[in-house]
């Protein structure tokens, strides 16, 4: 059996359902049950069921799966491809072996797991601290894509996914809005109407032979309302490599750019590729420039571990030494610095980079460091552990078409993968069925809780929120599962 089945890589204004910003008792009862905190140190193994509640009142999450990730090295990706090489990769059906359990509507999520970052942008007073707090949330977006090699669930058309975080001040809602082609919505803001992070992906997805490449498309957009400001950029491009034969690795490379519509300032940033030795592997370099082009501070790093900024001539002194050969000491910076740079993420643990430090420069960002069970767990960071964890009661809250509730991923996370996997093509058949008689009928599919529209920022095609997530009268969603 033939499956259209989109084949995703491992990639990737402040309308408020409640204008006034409090919860309804309904909302309160969910952002309870739905408040989710892998960061702390005091953690539980539990899968699903009740979550333990820590003497502050905050909850305790699994730090586990429950069960192992399936080893897939009885298993080829090629075996795969070279039946279709010259078709479009959107028609290609994957074993579920080469899945992660988690959708991909969940995978964007991610994006929210260094919103501290957000944070620090809505506090500054300085509209180029604003830029470099930016700057570095759009790099922490994409490096929990670090050694995940594995394919996130293609989301079903009207899929949804839902996250609320009261102690990190947020709350998330997607929906996969388009099945050819697949396009993916989210819109997020602030508990305390101090932000509003909204966009939509599509990748478009090229196969090289030995490579598979994610090139993003689509908007991203962060409004920080304090300051009246909107930034917005696109992600980096996406390769995986190794799909014949030896170990899966993955790159980003492209360039960045980040706009701030109020004030004119650009931040442009290098995800540079791999080269021919390998030297470049991870690197992001760049700049944020006012305005009138001038550059107001050099950035530099690596998505995989840490940025830094600094002052653009002793930047530019320590390249100049660099290509003469000079001796390049490895500084240290001080663990002043450090820590006065993460004040506000007291929870982020220590993480060994390789990042050659240029003295006087100040830290942006710095990954998390993973589980120690990580490798048995698809990659996943605490954040992404969490993702799935269907709490007791949860059911009663969410909104039908949730990934949580998805028969595939809960059985691919249970270990179940023969059942995961007939479930899996129950779940396609039974959306080919539904589009035959949408077709039948003329009838044409109507997304929830997203329209299309254009981005009011770039003048773009977009997909907007159409707001009413949150008050969840859920009548009218559709049965996909």
């Amino acid at each position: 059996m033939n499956s259209e089945e989109e084949f995703y890589d491992a990639v990737t204004g402040f309308d408020s359902d409640n204008s006034s910003g409090d919860f309804s008792e309904a909302n309160h009862k969910a952002a309870e049950m739905l408040d989710l905190d892998p960061h702390q140190s005091n953690r539980t193994g539990k899968h699903n069921g009740e979550t333990e509640i820590q003497e502050n009142g905050i909850k305790r999450h699994r730090t586990s799966l429950p069960a192992p990730m399936f080893s897939r090295s009885d298993f080829s990706v090629w075996s795969i491809l070279k039946k279709c090489i010259g078709l479009e990769l959107s028609k290609i059906t994957m074993p579920i072996v080469f899945n992660e359990p988690l959708s991909f509507l969940q995978r964007i999520t991610e994006y929210m797991e260094h919103i501290y970052l957000i944070n620090k942008a809505c506090s500054h007073a300085d509209p180029v601290e604003r830029m470099q707090a930016v700057a570095a949330f759009a790099v922490s977006a994409v490096a929990s894509q670090w050694e995940r090699t594995g394919k996130p669930f293609n989301p079903l058309l009207g899929e949804t996914y839902e996250l609320t975080r009261e102690d990190l001040g947020f709350r998330f809602i997607s929906e996969q809005v388009s099945h050819h082609p697949p396009i993916s919505a989210f819109y997020s803001e602030g508990l305390n109407k101090d932000f509003v992070f909204h966009g939509s992906i599509y990748p478009k997805l090229k196969f090289w032979g030995k490579s598979i490449e994610a090139e993003p498309r689509g908007t991203i957009t962060l409004e920080l309302l304090k300051h009246n400001e909107a930034y917005t950029w696109t992600n980096p491009t996406c390769c995986v490599h190794n799909v014949i034969i030896g170990k899966l690795w993955l790159e980003q490379y492209g360039t960045v750019e980040i706009v701030n519509h109020s004030t004119g300032d650009k931040c442009v940033l290098n995800f540079k590729p791999c080269g021919l030795f390998g030297k470049e592997l991870h690197k992001v370099e760049g700049y944020i420039q006012d305005k009138n082009k001038k550059k107001l501070c050099m950035i530099y790093g690596k998505w995989t571990e840490c940025l830094w900024c600094t002052d653009p001539t002793a930047y530019e002194a320590y390249k100049k030494n660099e290509k003469r050969g000079g001796e390049q000491k490895k500084p240290k910076p001080s663990e002043d610095v450090i820590k006065s740079e993460n004040d506000e993420a007291d929870d982020m643990p220590e993480v060994q980079d390789t990042v050659q430090f240029i003295p006087g420069s100040k830290l942006l960002w710095r990954i998390n460091c993973r589980p120690p069970n990580s490798s048995q767990m698809y990659n996943f960071t605490s954040f992404a552990v969490s993702l799935n964890e269907l709490e007791k009661g949860m059911e009663a809250i969410l909104a039908p078409t949730d990934c949580r509730l998805r028969p595939d991923i809960r059985n691919m996370e249970d270990g179940n993968m023969d059942l995961a996997s007939k479930e899996k093509e129950r779940l396609e058949e039974k959306q080919r069925a539904a589009r035959k008689e949408r077709a039948k009928d003329e009838v044409e599919w109507q997304t929830r809780w997203f329209h299309q529209g254009t981005n009011p920022y770039t003048g773009t095609p977009d997909w907007l929120y159409s707001g009413g997530y949150f008050d969840r009268n859920f009548s009218d969603c559709p049965d996909i599962y």
